[in-house]
């Protein structure tokens, strides 16, 4: 079982938080809720979800991690200007430790300096923040490249969690 952390702010997309961390969990994974403020209650840009924050970036190190995963909409852009949410992220990348993105997620990675190199996927309207940062954008549902899984929108959302229970099985397999 890995341990992950759902990396969320205010306006995260629902259905890209809620059904990934529904799948991660039903597959026996402990996803626990990063944000700025432990105890806050953010809520889905389409006010279907809400999720409370567990821990802050503050309280956590990237050793109490298995992976990372980050859902789009305004999230990303929220967490994006937190110095604590970029360096948690910067090096919870360069850990080489599995990262989950889907949608908007890119915008944290790329504040994070990390994406140099990288083939990524995203939402179109990150495509040209995604080539500025040194990407290559791969229009497809799933991009794997590296410890980056990443996807595009609502819609792939199945094949991107088959791929990021996949890779947590790969290396998270029970003994």
């Amino acid at each position: 079982m890995a341990k992950i952390a759902a990396l969320v702010g205010e306006m995260f997309e629902d259905v890209e938080y809620a059904e990934p961390v529904k799948e991660f969990r039903k597959a026996g994974h402990e996803v626990v809720n990063v944000g700025l403020k432990a105890g806050a209650t953010v809520k889905g840009e389409r006010g279907k979800e809400k999720a409370k924050i567990d821990k802050a970036f503050t309280e956590v190190s990237i050793k109490d991690f298995d992976a990372i995963f980050i859902p789009g909409g305004y999230s990303p852009d929220h967490l994006r200007l937190d110095k604590d949410a970029v360096s948690f992220t910067r090096d919870y990348v360069m850990s080489g430790r599995p990262v989950f993105a889907i949608c908007h997620a890119p915008q944290l990675l790329i504040t994070a300096d990390v994406l140099k190199g990288k083939k990524i996927t995203g939402w179109p309207s990150v495509i040209q923040d995604i080539k500025n940062a040194g990407a290559a954008y791969i229009d497809e549902p799933v991009v794997e490249d590296g410890n980056i899984i990443s996807s595009r929108r609502p819609s792939d959302i199945p094949e991107f969690v088959k791929a990021c229970l996949k890779r947590l099985s790969e290396l998270y397999a029970p003994v």
